[in-house]
Parts: structure tokens; sequence; C-alpha cells
């Protein structure tokens, strides 16, 4: 055979291979490189040492968007597998397999009801969009449905595909993580009871190692606690209630200079919803929590004033009326319960449900040099302020569609923020450094999160059992408040960029029904004799090119 031509004679051999399916490789040519994984994700994927089975509860008689969603999940799972043979998964019907609902609902799975229609008559389809994962010996579930109200389902359905990466990486991130990270909780300051706080408690574990901080001398931080902080990753200071002492704030303030993250949820003004129910009307006054220098030293300000938002406000639910003697409830909307409606690009707070905010006040940013600023949370541009000490009355509902005479329109006013950078100790130039063994006047790259609301995290309470974090006994609504604090949680500890997942944009590029039921034929004919002219074609050059070769 002639030497110039075996290289031609190769190329031919690896396109018949090809054609016959014996290997392929598949070029990721979307604009978003949607089945591109992330750096990231690789690196948690090469880490699963041992077996690791994921069970995609995607498969049965479902609507085209659900296909849709199945195979976009299997795309990506089969690439998960090419990363690491470890892992495997396969697609199961639990209607059909008759797997009780208890069973599933144990797993923290709950069904989706969707109506379907077939032979002009409307059934219902129960599913239940659920990956269970399981790895040495352990067991949880991954939401594939993104589970915001007042959207619609395109869009529901490209927030899922959006956030698959994500849940799956960050879910297998925490089961295969040798160590998990600390967060530590404040009590000391009169802050949310265990009852008050068991929601946020239970979704902390999910993925960390959680303890409270109670100071030695009980009675304040002193340097005998700072063994115990310098064990955790991030501290929460939930609703504190009591003002901290200038010796507290320097034990903070070195903590935060030693790398350690904070998540503040703080109230400026004392208001109670339970009392102003009972007495239709209640003074609101300020708390002076001593922090405002401490909170300065950011750049942030936090204003004793109740933000009253006409536009973005959550419901309460009050007797309206009698009839016959049994009393007749109404909804209506609360001005002093602002929601949290993410309109800006943040991981944070994208694709959740607004969050429900109850009595907040307002964060003013100042900035500062080596820290940037990322707003996460604002009221609407129908906003007003109120001053306290002031009477908060439960009459105000009847105004939430007009502002009121004496009541001024403000600019939007800022209820939560992220801070980042290089931060600079407040007690830098000042004497208190100096009992501080130690001492650091900056501090590496970190984290912070302060919020003007210390209610955002405590969860209602029903026959002494807490409720959802996020549920509200009366109206029945489930606010976002849990997603919003799970992602807070995981922004200040995540130190391998898996956050940025959940900036990934993905456009669902719906077909043309019409077009398709046109086009059908052709397209069907076109896919059927395209493989097999190909497959001629190249048989006929192979056949006369070795003719030729060996003639």
């Amino acid at each position: 055979m002639n030497k110039k031509y075996i290289p031609l004679f190769i190329v031919l051999i690896i396109v018949l291979l090809g054609a016959f399916g014996v290997f392929y490789k598949r070029f990721d040519l979307t604009a978003e490189k949607r089945y591109t994984l992330s750096d990231s994700t690789i690196k948690v994927l090469e880490n699963v040492k041992k077996p690791m089975t994921i069970e995609v509860y995607l498969e049965g008689d479902f609507p085209a968007s659900f296909k849709q969603l199945s195979n976009e999940t299997k795309f990506m799972l089969d690439e998960f597998r090419k990363i690491n043979p470890k892992i495997d998964y396969k697609f199961r019907d639990p209607i059909a397999e008759k797997v009780p609902q208890d069973t599933l609902k144990a797993m923290g799975m709950q069904p989706s009801i969707l109506p379907d229609m077939k032979d002009g008559k409307i059934s219902e389809i129960v599913m239940f969009p659920y990956a269970a994962i399981k790895y040495n010996g352990y067991g949880t579930s991954v939401p594939l449905i993104v589970q915001q109200f007042g959207i619609d389902a395109a869009t529901q359905l490209s927030k899922s595909i959006e956030n698959l990466e994500y849940n799956f990486v960050s879910t297998i991130k925490g089961m295969t993580e040798e160590t998990a990270k600390n967060i530590g909780f404040l009590v000391n300051q009169q802050e949310l009871g265990p009852d008050e706080f068991r929601g946020f408690l239970d979704l902390a574990m999910e993925n960390y190692n959680i303890g409270p901080i109670i100071p030695e001398n009980k009675t304040e931080l002193s340097l005998a606690d700072i063994p115990k902080l310098k064990q955790m990753d991030a501290l929460v200071i939930a609703k504190p209630r009591k003002a901290f002492t200038d010796n507290e704030k320097v034990i903070l303030d070195q903590y935060i200079m030693n790398g350690g993250k904070t998540l503040w949820m703080l109230d400026a003004v004392n208001a109670e919803m339970d009392t102003l129910f009972q007495a239709k009307k209640i003074m609101a006054y300020p708390i002076d929590l001593n922090l405002t220098d401490f909170m300065f030293n950011y750049g942030l300000r936090i204003n004793p004033a109740l933000v009253k938002d006409m536009k973005k406000s959550a419901l309460v639910r009050i007797v309206s009326g009698e009839v016959a003697g049994n009393p007749q409830y109404s909804s209506f909307l609360w001005p002093y319960f602002p929601l949290g409606i993410a309109e800006s690009k943040n991981p944070i707070t994208k694709n959740i449900n607004p969050v429900k905010f109850e009595f907040p006040t307002s964060i003013d940013t100042l900035g500062r040099p080596n820290i940037k600023t990322k707003v996460l949370f604002e009221s609407s541009e129908r906003t007003t302020s109120k001053t306290v000490p002031n009477y908060v009355a439960l009459s105000e509902i009847v105004r939430t569609d007009s502002i009121g005479e004496m009541e001024r329109p403000t600019p939007p006013k800022i209820f939560a923020v992220a801070l980042e950078g290089k931060f600079k100790s407040a007690y830098a130039t000042r004497s208190e450094k100096n009992a501080y063994p130690g001492f650091k006047a900056q501090s590496p790259e970190n984290k912070m999160l302060v919020i003007a609301d210390g209610d955002i995290a405590r969860n209602q309470i029903w026959k002494g059992q807490p409720l959802p974090l996020g549920e509200d006994l009366l109206t029945k609504e489930h606010y976002g408040n849990a997603q919003f604090l799970r992602n807070a949680l995981d922004y200040l500890l995540d130190d391998s960029n898996i956050m940025e997942l959940r900036d990934r944009t993905i456009e669902v590029r719906l077909l043309d029904r019409q077009r398709i039921d046109a086009e059908k034929s052709d397209w069907q004919w076109f896919n059927l004799l395209l493989p097999l002219g190909i497959i001629s074609a190249l048989g006929a050059a192979f056949y006369f090119l070795r003719k030729k070769m060996f003639s």
C-alpha cells in the first residue's frame, strides 16, 4: 500500500467508527456553555472517594417542560459520571413503583400536582421532582424545581435548569467534605429563643456544625471566649435586645480581623405584631445596641426609623366583620411588613421567593476603601419612614394603597447588604487594642452580611410547635426567608466559588409548535436519509480508494 494514502485511510476509519457510534465527543456550542461543568464543580466531583448513587424521580408521563428538565438533568449527570466513575445515577418513577408517599415525604420530598387533559377529561398528575443522593451510608434529597411563586411555567423551567448544577454540587460537597464548617450562635444579648429560631438552626445543620457561644463569665464576651470563637468559621447574631459592651465589641472586632465571617440580624426599633393584634395600637421605640460606631467603621449606618412600603408588602389576616356571631377574616397589605424582591443579579437572592421583613429599619451605605458593598434587598419607590418613638396602629392597613397626607414619599430604603474586602479594625488607633493579645489592625479577605431586621430568621409557633421558616400561619403564604438565609450562610462560608453557579443564566429556547407540525414529515425523512447517505458516500469512497491503492 502506498504510504501517502495511510493518513487518509486512518481518517476514513475514524469517521466510520464515529458514524457507527463506537466513540463520540460532545462539543458545547451553546452561548452560555450550559453543558460545560465549572472548575469548582469538577473539584467537588473528584473528591467523591466512595460509590455515590443518585436516584432521579423524573420518570413517567409528564408534560413536555418536565421532560426537558429530565433531559437536562440526564445530560448533567452523564458529565458527572465522566468526571468520576464512582458517581452513578438512575431515573425512577415513584408513582409507577408505588413508593409510599410517606416514605418520600420523610426524605424531604413534597409532591407536585399538575393538571392533565386527556380525551376531554381533566385529571391530575402527581410527581415528586427530586433527586435522592446516597453516599457513605447517608442520604438526602435535592429539589429539581424552583419553588418561586408569581412566575409562569416557562420561567420556572428556565430557573430550575439554571439551578441544577448548584443544587447537586452544593449537596455533594456537603456530603463528601471530611470536616464541615463551624457556625456559632451568640447567646448573651437576649437573642431569639430556641423554638423561635428552630427553622434557621435546622437549615444551618444541613451542611454545617453549629453550636452556641455562651460567655464563660455568664455576663459578657471576654478574652476567655477567644478559643471558642477561633473554632467558629462564622458567627450569627440574631435579634440581640441587650446592648453590647465596649469590651464585647473589641472581641467581635478581632474575631472579624482574624477572618471570622459574621451574619448580623439587627432590630433598631422595638415593635411586635403580637402586641399590636391585642392592643390595636402600640408605641414603637428605638433600641440602642451600642453598635453605631462599630457599624460605621464598615461604612454602614442603621437608622432607628420604621420603613413603610406602600407597594411591596406582605399580607396580614385580621377580623374584618362578624356574621351570625362568627368572626370574618380578611387579608390586607401591611406596610410595616415589606417584601424583599430581588431585582439585581446576586447569587444570594437569585431564584428565591420574596423575603418577608417584619418592622424593619433601613441601612445607609457610606462606603469604605477596600470594601465592596452589595445591596441585597431594598424597598419600592413608594416608601416612607416613621421616626420613633411613635405610635403604630392596626388601622394603618387602610392606607396601604395611597400615601397619607402627612407621609411624604422617600427614595427606596435598603434592608440588607453584603460586604466583601479587607476590613480595618475600629480599634486600630484606640487604646482598647492594648488589652487584646495579638491585636490585628486589618483582616484578610473577608465577608459580612448585615440585615436591618431581627425577625427575618424567626419562625412562627403553632400549638407549641415551630412552623417551617418563612411559613405564615394565618395567610398560609410561604416566603423565601429560609432560601435567603441558607444562601447567605453558603455565601459567607463558600471558599470554592460554588456560589458562582447561582449566577448562571440559561435561555430556554422553546420550539415553534406550528412549524413542527408543518415540517414534521420533511424532517423525519431528512433524519432517516441523511445518515444513510453519509454512510453510503463514505463506503463508496473507501471502496474506490482501496481499489486504487491495491490495483
